[in-house]
């Protein structure tokens, strides 16, 4: 049995993010295991928008610190060949007279107090930066322009390479199949290619992280929730010089950005179908939902009234009951730390939360409080509830 400084459990882009931070922050040997392949799991389904806005407060502060990773990333990795694909279009969202009204006003005010870059800008603004778009019912809109999107799987394997490249040792096809634990502490996991010894294991399972209570008994609140993606045609290209949109007027708050440099990117910000066990395989979308979410389009992109779906594809998140992750050591369980629940989040947030999670294990100081994510804010009470409901822009 070999034995290890930390067990990282999954390899995808969160799992990769912390492999890579242990190294950096000098583990000197690191294992990661993965029951199938690097970012072949949920990460490989991301949509990949990044952003800081969020209704939460201390996602903005973690979404921040991704930022500046994102934003630098081959030198952050010192590796000059590493990407992560990003595209630096800008995210634009609009609200209409409502209930969601009042709450985007806080949050972006909450933005600007970070330091963050952003504008307030009025319709014939976002008009210009949009311009397929129609923004005659917008009561507010606000504009970031550091902001975009990238590409998921690019960013995992970036940062595993980089991880490998510092001595981590990945193993891909391998399940954990127990914590194994004495009087109560973590000593190591065992797996289906036999058993690896740690005090310390990080939990970044996502989906399946369910194990975690069959292992330990400890409440587990997370499951496996089905969105739909859509890639749509329409006669207006939607370039890679527009920003992404958040749509907080429309009935699934839809959020849209370009894909392959044309298309149009959509999907619902609303909570999407619960599956009865963890699989990310991919699911049936009804004709009757591409129907439904293409009204919406039309009524925000009047051109795409006649738009044709170029292809779609379906993506799992890993929900909590509040829509945000839970992150750091269970305290009924010395020896593991854990990041999941993300619901949807991971990617935005994966650069900051992989140190976070590596500064946790190594007992350091981290970089933001973890206590607002901890597990036990669930028996507290105090959740973490973004300002626009379930499902939307925490």
């Amino acid at each position: 049995m070999e034995s290890y400084d930390a067990i990282v459990i999954g390899a995808g882009v969160i799992g990769c993010s912390v492999a890579y931070h242990l190294a950096q922050l000098g583990a000197k040997r690191v294992l990661v295991l993965d029951r199938s392949q690097i970012g072949a799991g949920t990460t490989s389904q991301s949509s990949g928008i990044l952003r800081t806005h969020y209704s939460v407060i201390e996602n903005v502060v973690l979404a921040q610190k991704s930022w500046e990773v994102f934003n630098n990333f081959a030198s952050y990795l010192g590796d000059e060949e590493a990407s992560a694909g990003l595209v630096k279009c800008g995210y634009l969202i609009a609200a209409p007279d409502g209930p969601k009204l009042e709450p985007l006003r806080g949050a972006l005010n909450a933005q600007a107090e970070k330091g963050i870059r952003l504008k307030f800008v009025d319709q014939a603004e976002a008009r210009a930066l949009l311009p397929i778009c129609r923004f005659d019912d917008a009561a507010l809109i606000g504009f970031e322009p550091e902001a975009g999107f990238a590409d998921a799987y690019l960013v995992a394997t970036s940062f595993a390479r980089a991880a490998r490249r510092m001595g981590v040792k990945i193993m891909e096809g391998v399940e954990v199949e127990e914590l194994l634990r004495e009087r109560g502490k973590v000593i190591g996991v065992s797996t289906s290619k036999g058993q690896f010894l740690s005090d310390t294991v990080i939990s970044t399972q996502n989906i399946w992280a369910t194990d975690i209570e069959r292992w330990t008994g400890v409440p587990t609140p997370v499951k496996a929730e089905r969105h739909a993606v859509l890639a749509l045609e329409g006669p207006e290209a939607y370039s890679f010089q527009m920003p992404v949109y958040k749509d907080l007027g429309s009935s699934g708050m839809l959020y849209c950005r370009s894909y392959g440099g044309s298309q149009m990117l959509v999907s619902e910000g609303i909570v999407g179908d619960t599956l009865a066990t963890a699989d990310n395989e991919q699911g049936d979308i009804p004709m009757d939902y591409v129907v439904e979410v293409g009204a919406q389009v039309a009524d925000r992109f009047p051109s795409f009234e006649t738009a044709g779906l170029a292809s779609s594809w379906t993506g799992v998140y890993d929900v909590t009951p509040d829509w945000n992750p839970v992150l750091g050591r269970l305290p009924d369980v010395p020896g593991l730390v854990v990041g999941y629940g993300f619901s949807g989040h991971g990617f935005k947030l994966s650069p900051g939360v992989g140190r976070v999670l590596a500064q946790c294990a190594l007992g350091l100081t981290t970089d933001v409080p973890l206590t607002p994510y901890a597990h036990e804010r669930f028996r507290t009470g105090q959740l973490l509830n973004g300002k626009y409901g379930l499902g939307a822009v925490s």
